[in-house]
């Protein structure tokens, strides 16, 4: 688990460092919590990184793979999850999320960051300010909310997609951020998860095929031509993902130390395998490897790593992600069309999928040299079903919450477009411009 373990992590060195201060001169002990600069640095270049990430990243990745007719709703869903869970997250999101350790939930004491000093440190990163800790944990809220909208491309309304992204990311994302991060239950029972295999993958991946369920699939879905607009905008976009997912797993050891370079080892280790397992599946099949196919087995790679990324090792990085290829190439070609669901963008298939498997390879490989935690190749196999339980909670929550709000929103507002709209296209029908 990512903050729980470095917090963990700091304790320890905390306690070195001030017995050595006071053995030299008790006039010169410094407080526990001190911001350091290199930390503080690295933090700010991470929250830039995983920002990118949904703008221009995510948008750019999505746009790509729809039809022209809805490149710039899909943009536009993206733009507004980024501006819209930001001030949610500043106003109330992040106290219920991270002020306090109670098993469920957090409290209010930094509601509209009430208290948040200029030198103020949280407990779950005592080495940069608390603001920064604050900004980088809202850019993971901002993607989580974004992904879920590439499984409702096409034909989610607006308007319906503001409201989900404001109830979803309080009602769904906080609790689950607080359980995994935040001190809560599933920290306290022994859950690793580095940078968001359960709080963003997981929870984004079903909360998509829960939507996608509920909405129904596109018009013409399985007899129209569904080919994406511009795939060369897709691979920009996944250039993006990819670079700002040293920050995204890096960023995730909270500090500029060793812990973060082997996570972006692993990370890039993965996507890479991820990308080659994928393009030689689809070449002994199809006969052909896709650039779709390439760009969906890195992001599948990606995915998987994010919450083993700080507890193995580099080699464990390749495996994971050659694992994650062939998994999530299975579910995107195959489970989907089985069950009969439209997930447009492939978000379960990809993210839900590629988290549930990297969270239960983590229990696997996690190595105790690199994150003081011992997996089943270390002799501690319990921590297998650790994992388990924390998917399956994610899992049951993520779906029945989700659920639940979309059913809610309906009773106020339609969640689909009507027939006309969806053939005329979103990006006229909703926002009244288009491509030419």
């Amino acid at each position: 688990m990512r903050v729980a373990s470095i917090a963990r992590t700091g304790r320890v060195t905390g306690a070195i460092a001030a017995v050595s201060v006071l053995a030299v001169s008790p006039a010169a002990a410094q407080p526990a919590a001190s911001i350091d600069r290199a930390d503080t640095a690295w933090m700010i270049v991470a929250t830039a990184l995983v920002l990118m990430m949904t703008l221009p990243g995510l948008a750019l990745f999505y746009a790509g793979m729809v039809r022209k007719k809805n490149v710039l709703a899909t943009m536009a869903q993206s733009l507004a999850a980024t501006a819209l869970c930001s001030i949610l997250w500043a106003a109330v999101g992040y106290s219920l999320a991270f002020a306090g350790d109670a098993p469920f939930l957090g409290t209010f004491d930094r509601l509209l960051l009430s208290g948040m000093g200029l030198d103020a440190v949280s407990p779950w990163a005592k080495t940069i300010p608390e603001a920064l800790f604050m900004i980088y944990q809202m850019t993971f809220a901002v993607i989580t909310v974004a992904l879920v909208s590439g499984s409702v491309a096409d034909r989610m309304r607006f308007s319906a997609f503001l409201w989900f992204a404001a109830l979803w990311l309080i009602v769904v994302y906080v609790p689950i951020s607080h359980w995994v991060w935040g001190g809560g239950f599933l920290a306290t029972a022994g859950l690793i998860d580095f940078a968001g295999g359960t709080v963003v993958h997981i929870n984004a991946g079903v909360a998509g095929l829960i939507g996608a369920l509920l909405l129904g699939a596109r018009r013409g879905y399985g007899s129209e031509n569904f080919a994406p607009y511009d795939l060369s905008l897709a691979v920009i976009g996944t250039g993006l993902l990819w670079v700002g997912w040293f920050g995204f797993n890096g960023g995730s050891a909270l500090g500029a130390n060793s812990r973060a370079v082997f996570a972006i080892l692993t990370t890039h280790l993965a996507a890479c395998t991820g990308a080659l397992t994928w393009m030689a599946l689809e070449w002994l099949r199809l006969g052909k490897p896709s650039v779709l196919g390439m760009i969906s087995g890195a992001v599948a790679g990606l995915g998987a790593i994010t919450p083993a990324s700080g507890f193995v090792l580099p080699w464990h990085g390749v495996i994971i992600g050659l694992v994650a290829g062939a998994v999530c190439y299975w579910s995107c070609t195959r489970l989907k069309f089985i069950f009969g669901y439209d997930d447009s963008l492939d978000v379960f298939g990809v993210h839900g999928v590629g988290g549930a498997t990297g969270t239960l390879l983590a229990g696997i490989f996690a190595t105790r040299a690199i994150g003081d935690v011992s997996g089943l190749l270390e002799g501690h196999p319990n921590q297998v079903l650790i994992q388990l339980y924390g998917i399956a909670v994610t899992l049951a929550w993520s779906a029945v919450a989700t659920f639940v709000l979309l059913k809610l929103i309906s009773a106020f507002v339609p969640l689909r477009v009507d027939k006309q709209s969806e053939m005329e296209g979103l990006d006229v029908a909703q926002h009244g411009e288009a491509l030419q």
